[in-house]
């Protein structure tokens, strides 16, 4: 119990006097968090259909679900990256080098 408190102690104390920080996994191509649970609680729904009822065709809308949400989701973050591809051509083409 001390060696843990003495460990936790050193790690606070050197990423205070360090300043480092933990990294955040920052998606901002995920638009909504409306539609995103949206995604999960269809995904959530049909999983217990299965359990419940483990036939091939709740197997395949599992499958179509799934298949669904990948694209969704492949296109917002495609949709974001032109997005920001856009943005800095237009920042370069005027030169603005700080905003770049």
């Amino acid at each position: 119990m001390a060696w843990e408190n003495m460990k936790e102690t050193i790690n606070t104390s050197s990423k205070e006097s360090l300043d480092l920080y933990e990294l955040q996994q920052h998606k901002p191509w995920f638009g909504e968090l409306f539609f995103f649970f949206r995604f999960l609680d269809e995904r959530e729904e049909v999983n217990m259909q299965w359990l419940q009822d483990p036939e091939q065709s709740n197997v395949d809308n599992i499958n179509t679900v799934r298949r669904e949400d990948s694209r969704h989701f492949r296109k917002k973050k495609k949709e974001y990256m032109k997005a920001k591809i856009h943005e800095l051509e237009t920042k370069s083409k005027i030169k603005n080098i700080r905003d770049l």
